[in-house]
């Protein structure tokens, strides 16, 4: 996969994207990463990238010329680039959203800034607008972050054993059941019996029944889109979820 990223501030992304997993994906060769400086676009000795509102208002908008010149640079190395603007206005990331965004081969990410970027690079460039939350940042750096973190680990070959990802939070629709290491008592909290067994099949279970039980008292609303079984059903309803159809 191909990541390019156009921000202004492309400094932001050097500590975060040079330890750990992205990391190791990029020297593996599954992932390339690029920061581009959307200034290098704009116009004038002192490449003023933004400007007052027309209407008025506070605060700054990002110009599009600059924005736009940006990623038409990128399309003609990257034709099937998808281009993302990281935006409070965006759909919610998920999960899902995660895989989908991992199938495609190259991805292109405007950071915005300010009050946000001119409607006209919207209009224009965009195929996708994509929020991390409900609340506001200073900029579509973080939020760029942690979409290429969430979207990177997904690739093929990344993380050495698949099976580590089919357990986690949200890969079913459920929260993660609990997990435990050594020791075996710390602070008078044992590890529970059942995960010493040896006993594949009743560890199965508890981690099943444990995922449930977390999900319906935490996030109950995603039990809504979940793929239940027949025996997930039953379980939640011992578990006092009766409402879950």
């Amino acid at each position: 996969m191909r990541i390019e990223i156009l921000s202004l501030f492309p400094d932001m992304f050097r500590s975060p994207f040079e330890g750990s997993i992205i990391r190791r994906a990029q020297e593996g060769g599954y992932v390339h990463i690029g920061i581009r400086d959307i200034r290098r676009h704009a116009e004038g000795p002192h490449k003023i990238s933004d400007d007052y509102p027309y209407g008025g208002g506070g605060g700054m908008v990002m110009k599009p010329e600059p924005v736009i010149r940006s990623v038409e640079e990128i399309k003609q190395e990257i034709p099937d680039g998808w281009v993302i603007l990281l935006s409070p206005q965006g759909d919610i990331m998920t999960q899902e959203r995660a895989w989908q965004l991992a199938r495609k081969s190259s991805l292109i990410l405007i950071c915005g800034r300010y009050e946000g970027v001119d409607e006209r690079v919207r209009i224009a460039v965009v195929d996708q607008e994509i929020s991390i939350g409900d609340y506001i940042l200073t900029g579509g750096e973080l939020p760029a972050m942690v979409l290429v973190d969430a979207v990177v680990r997904l690739i093929p070959g990344v993380i050495g054993k698949d099976t580590a990802q089919t357990g986690e939070s949200f890969y079913q629709g459920l929260l993660e059941h609990p997990h435990y290491t050594r020791p075996r008592i710390f602070k008078d909290m044992p590890v529970p019996e059942v995960l010493l067994s040896g006993d594949h099949e009743r560890i199965a279970q508890w981690r099943k029944r444990a995922s449930l039980e977390r999900t319906l008292s935490r996030r109950p609303d995603l039990l809504k889109s979940a793929h239940l079984s027949n025996e997930d059903l039953r379980i939640l309803r011992e578990l006092g979820g009766d409402s879950v159809q």
